[in-house]
């Protein structure tokens, strides 16, 4: 009997490693000691009828096949409808997913409510239950040892239940295997590459340094202290030295490689408009306050109006400097222009030319030094871009607003004058249409300008003479007397006709054709004539100011003092004025307004401004306001706007102050109701006959003497 019992262990041994195998996940395949009935079959190659038959290089030859991620099936020419181009378009992206299998799960959390019901219904202890039965159960082996054959059939029970339930159980637990979910789920792992980390860096050079020592004596601070004056007295020396022309050209270089190099040029009308906005928001009120404040007490008060401040226009190298000229640009009614020198004769130096705009009154549009001070400046009225300026040196020069030096400037071989020029004023393009102003100086001369291709040529009008004997000279030789112009203004309509004003009072009428003598004169004041202006729509009427605290109103005879005999002539010479206005101080500039013929303004050198209304009252200003903010501060001159009802004024500290008029200062006609409005010929007509109805109370007196 015993030897009967090998072949069965033999028998038992197998069947456990084919079990522990299909446990582990053999492939069923037996290595060294194993059974002569488990052969494996070979395999065998079946080769088809329609294969190939190829030589060894055709076989050796390589074909190059890229896979792509591209579906082959998806479609290329999808057209969608596109709102926003309103048209159909061409879709360029594609899905290229393409899905072979897809299963929905349900997987569920072991620890959750729904699994733990799952698992009591199946029957699964839950994990708790698994390790006390772990601590309290014994395994076979402690017990004893089976026989050989319960013990294959054991094992064969258990694989079978194992397969049926697919839980582990608890021998296998206690032994520390990994126990798998109930739904055979196979676990791979993988890992991707990484790219590895890059540092990047620079590293700069340090910047030099150097230790410096040294001991400070006085005599070497001394020393310092000399040096430092003489480089001063140096740079003053190159400042009076004129005419050096290589330090001209070094220093034009250096502009044009600065503007080229700044970057902020490329944004400058983005900045400018951004700072437009910003001034807007700063000063608000006052913006307010111009487009619709209108003065409520004027309705109380008849004979009466007020000046409202608005803004206030200072620049901060030109605070030391005096207000010369104004004029608004004839084409942007909100830029005007204004000059700067000095009327000290021991204060000259340097000038400015600046041009404002309400719409910015915190910095100047444009900016324009000049090496002498500016005491004039006239815009032209067709091409606003050009200006013409009148030295303190005696010269004139055209500015183009684009560029920074003068387009022309005179000098003493083409015309120069001898002292300032006081006035310059354009005038209408000549027959070959080119362009042409006139100047007005202190040394007599009211000179004719042209330009003509790049040249400024000169023609002299008229020289002012003062009328008597010759002065004598120091060898005796008689001298002609010459007088000082100071101001001079052209007619609207007949422009050959112009008037001018003189250091001696005197108010000459001048044509252009007659260069020998003067159509009439008037001995108008007793000391400088600063202004005279011709009437905006009466072409008889002027009006004048003076040092001698006086503005008059004048009226241009008919008859010229040639055409009459000496004693008419001593009458025209003591001719008296229309009206007659005392200001109590001296008065710098004289503007008439450009809405109604009978309203004037005045600037006196005590900081205060005048309006007058002959209309309303024909001896008291219907506004004296104090515009000077400082003591001692004398406004040097006025100017209307020709659009707008804003008037600014222009003083010796360098500010310009705008000035809103309330409507009693600028009463219109009232229109009837359902008319059509009035032409410009019939407005003219109507501001004619207002004017010559109030000069005609005051001629009356005059024609009774008579």
């Amino acid at each position: 009997m015993p030897p009967k019992a090998a072949p069965k262990s033999k028998q038992g041994d197998l069947s456990r490693r084919r079990a522990t195998r299909i446990k582990d996940g053999d492939d069923m395949t037996d290595m060294g000691d194993t059974d002569g009935d488990d052969w494996m079959n070979t395999k065998t190659l079946v080769k088809p009828d329609d294969q190939l038959d190829l030589n060894d290089q055709e076989l050796k030859e390589e074909f190059t096949r890229i896979l792509t991620a591209n579906n082959p099936h998806a479609p290329q020419n999808i057209v969608r409808y596109s709102f926003k181009e309103r048209q159909y378009k061409q879709t360029s992206h594609v899905d290229q997913l393409a899905i072979h299998f897809a299963l929905d799960g349900n997987m569920l959390h072991k620890e959750s409510d729904e699994a733990k019901r799952q698992m009591a219904k199946l029957g699964i202890p839950d994990s708790g239950e698994v390790a006390g039965s772990e601590g309290g159960e014994t395994t076979p082996a402690a017990g004893g040892a089976p026989a050989e054959g319960e013990e294959g059939k054991d094992e064969a029970k258990e694989g079978e239940q194992r397969e049926e339930a697919g839980t582990p159980g608890p021998g296998t637990a206690a032994k520390g295997e990994k126990l798998t979910n109930q739904f055979n789920y196979s676990e791979r792992a993988s890992q991707t590459y990484n790219n590895p980390y890059r540092e990047r860096g620079t590293a700069t050079e340090p910047p030099p340094r150097a230790t410096f020592a040294s001991n400070v004596t006085q005599w070497e601070i001394a020393d310092a202290y000399h040096e430092d004056f003489e480089k001063q007295e140096k740079s003053k020396e190159k400042k009076t030295i004129p005419g050096r022309k290589e330090e001209e050209k070094t220093r034009k270089k250096l502009t044009i490689t600065e503007t080229q190099g700044d970057d902020i040029s490329r944004i400058s009308k983005a900045t400018k408009i951004v700072e437009r906005m910003v001034n807007q928001n700063t000063y608000d009120d006052i913006a307010q306050d111009f487009k619709y404040y209108e003065d409520p007490s004027d309705e109380y008060r008849d004979n009466e109006g007020t000046m409202l401040p608005l803004w206030r226009f200072s620049y901060e190298k030109a605070k030391k400097l005096a207000v010369t000229s104004l004029c608004w640009n004839p084409m942007y009614k909100d830029l005007f222009a204004a000059s700067y020198g000095s009327y000290d004769f021991m204060k000259q130096g340097s000038g400015m030319i600046l041009f404002f705009s309400l719409k910015n009154p915190s910095f100047a549009e444009y900016i324009y030094e000049t090496d002498s001070g500016v005491m004039c400046l006239d815009v032209h009225p067709e091409h606003p871009y050009m200006v013409a300026i009148g030295f303190y040196d005696g010269s004139v020069g055209v500015y183009n607003v684009q560029k920074k030096e003068p387009v022309h400037r005179c000098t003493a071989k083409n015309g120069k004058h001898t002292d300032p020029v006081w006035q310059v004023r354009w005038q209408k393009d000549d027959l070959e249409n080119n362009h042409n102003f006139y100047s007005v100086s202190s040394d007599g001369r009211i000179v004719h300008w042209t330009i003509i291709k790049n040249e400024l040529l000169f023609e002299d009008v008229i020289t002012l003479t003062l009328p008597g004997a010759a002065g004598e000279g120091p060898d005796g030789t008689k001298v002609n007397t010459v007088g000082c112009g100071t101001a001079f203004d052209f007619h609207r309509k007949n422009d050959y006709l112009f008037l001018v004003g003189t250091e001696e009072g005197k108010i000459h009428q001048c044509s252009k054709a007659y260069s020998s003598q003067f159509l009439d004169t008037v001995d108008a004041h007793n000391m400088a004539v600063y202004k005279v202006r011709w009437n905006p729509f009466h072409p008889r009427i002027y009006i004048t100011c003076s040092a001698d605290w006086t503005v008059k109103i004048w009226e241009v005879s008919s008859k010229t003092t040639a055409d009459k005999s000496e004693t008419s002539s001593v009458e025209a010479q003591t001719k008296k004025p229309l009206f007659t206005f005392d200001l109590n101080n001296s008065v710098g500039d004289v503007a008439w307004a450009p809405y109604s013929s009978t309203v004037f303004a005045a600037v006196t050198a005590d900081g205060k401004m005048f309006v007058y209304d002959l209309n309303i009252n024909k001896y008291e200003p219907l506004c004296e306001q104090m515009v000077a903010q400082k003591k001692k501060t004398k406004l040097t001159h006025v100017e209307f706007n020709p659009k707008d009802p804003i008037i600014i004024v222009g003083d010796d500290r360098g500010n310009v102050t705008s000035l809103k008029i309330s409507p009693n200062l600028r009463k219109m006609p009232k229109e009837k109701k359902g008319a059509p409005p009035m032409d410009p010929k019939q407005k003219e007509d109507n501001e004619i006959a207002k004017l010559d109805k109030i000069l005609s109370m005051v001629r009356e007196p005059n024609e009774d003497k008579k």
